[in-house]
């Protein structure tokens, strides 16, 4: 079993009886990991912001100014990545979650576990802005989500390349 070190870091007026918890948190991450074939020490931070605070995130690094669901901060590139770093930061919109887990007839909690996933792969070096390359993250997002009991979150839906 891989060791995973997770730092989970809530902003002000984030309620933390909603939010998923460490322990799922460390389940999403794990299949991520598991799906992806990586089985070294696995470090990293899940953070749940707001929507203003993501949305200076999105605005600075990706030169939009809406919030957005989550935002993934690599620390290294591509699955070769040192144990002596983390891979990085995943930060979540909590408000964000809410609406759209709403829109998608899902819990809070089941969006974010895909949400989770879907930041780890981008921290392990997947990228979806090719048709290929989405096919492929979204191949592993779906086996990560079947291994937690959870959605398929691409059901219904052409697989292809998106903006994000």
């Amino acid at each position: 079993m891989r060791e995973i070190m997770i730092d989970v870091m809530l902003d002000a007026g984030i309620d933390a009886g909603q939010v998923p918890g460490d322990v799922t948190v460390r389940h999403a991450v794990a299949a991520a990991c598991m799906q992806a074939g990586i089985s070294r020490k696995v470090t990293l931070c899940v953070r749940f912001a707001d929507d203003e605070a993501i949305r200076e995130l999105n605005r600075e690094w990706r030169n939009k100014d809406v919030p957005t669901d989550v935002l993934s901060f690599p620390m290294q590139e591509g699955p070769d990545y040192t144990l002596e770093e983390s891979l990085g930061d995943i930060i979540l919109s909590w408000p964000f979650v809410v609406r759209e887990a709403d829109r998608l007839g899902l819990t809070p909690q089941q969006h974010a576990q895909h949400l989770i996933v879907h930041g780890v792969l981008h921290l392990l070096g997947f990228v979806h802005g090719e048709d290929m390359d989405a096919e492929r993250m979204q191949a592993v997002e779906r086996k990560a989500m079947k291994q937690l009991g959870l959605h398929d979150p691409y059901a219904g839906q052409d697989i292809g390349a998106d903006d994000d």
